[in-house]
């Protein structure tokens, strides 16, 4: 199963349950009254855009190298993520925090609350599905390798957003069903919207979370350690290589870049020596199909 299927299983199932759950949420929150389930119904709003936003920048991987981009437009799918956590932070977070200090001042109480629990409740059924989905997804690509370690090697950042915004979901919607049963039980307002509030930190926080892993493959991070590693070990283990004096690996999307610096063992010809290299750029890429781009430079010293 390649990783371009799985990312798109898990986007496609996320948006499903984003949608029909917003839709709801509006409905709870027109009914209610309620600030927490309003924060709620624009956050899976956002999150319905945020899907969107990845199937474009899965979408642009496909184009071909041009002119003008000549190792082609893999990163794309980098800046679409980094677009989708600067709208959890501003569209999702700051007016979630805004709406409930709003209701903080107008201490306004809520109208069928248990509407809005049902909703939540429904809700949290259909972003554990979602979740499910996305983990099962991840599960077939990272193999034998915990869920952490996945998460900080993977370059795969439309799957970290997914699984990112259903995280943030599940407890934001938990904030909401306590803030709504608390606001029930007391017969105070307020706690409403301090759910508001505090799911509008939580998207801050994730979203934050989010823009850091995928800035440092946006600006040109390394392949993970261990295809780094299996690049070095090949190129070391080839009869035509005498000595490595560098390697180095850029994350291009789906794709990679290798360059190469290396001492070539004697080869009685420049014809020899190049069909050399070429027997080497073929096994890289026999080894590992998405590398894309080799750079070799012969040489005798570094």
């Amino acid at each position: 199963m390649s990783h371009q299927n799985a990312s798109i299983k898990s986007i496609f199932f996320a948006l499903l349950a984003n949608f029909g759950i917003a839709i709801t949420k509006t409905i709870a929150a027109i009914i209610t009254g309620s600030g927490a389930m309003l924060a709620e119904s624009i956050h899976s709003y956002a999150d319905c855009v945020n899907q969107g936003l990845l199937f474009l920048g899965l979408n642009a991987t496909k184009k071909k190298p041009d002119p003008k981009h000549p190792l082609g437009y893999g990163k794309e799918i980098f800046f679409w993520s980094f677009i989708v956590a600067l709208i959890l932070f501003s569209m999702g977070g700051m007016f979630s925090i805004y709406e409930g200090v709003h209701k903080i001042g107008l201490h306004e109480g809520l109208k069928s609350p248990l509407v809005a629990i049902v909703v939540l409740s429904v809700s949290m059924l259909l972003e554990g599905a979602s979740l499910y989905g996305c983990l099962t997804q991840i599960k077939k690509l990272r193999g034998n390798a915990g869920l952490w370690r996945w998460f900080k090697n993977s370059s795969q950042t439309e799957l970290i957003v997914v699984l990112g915004e259903d995280v943030a979901a599940l407890f934001g919607l938990s904030f909401a069903l306590i803030s709504i049963v608390l606001s029930i039980v007391t017969g105070n307002p307020v706690f409403d919207a301090i759910g508001s509030i505090g799911i509008g930190v939580l998207l801050i926080i994730v979203s934050l979370f989010l823009a850091i892993k995928v800035k440092s493959l946006l600006i040109g991070q390394s392949a993970d350690n261990e295809t780094s590693t299996q690049i070095r070990n090949l190129l070391e283990a080839r009869p035509e290589i005498e000595q490595i004096f560098n390697l180095i690996t850029i994350q291009l999307g789906p794709q990679i870049m290798v360059a190469i610096k290396a001492k070539m063992v004697n080869a009685d010809t420049v014809e020899q020596l190049i069909n050399n290299i070429n027997t080497c750029e073929v096994a890289l890429r026999k080894v590992n199909p998405a590398i894309q781009w080799i750079f070799f430079e012969p040489d005798i010293e570094d």
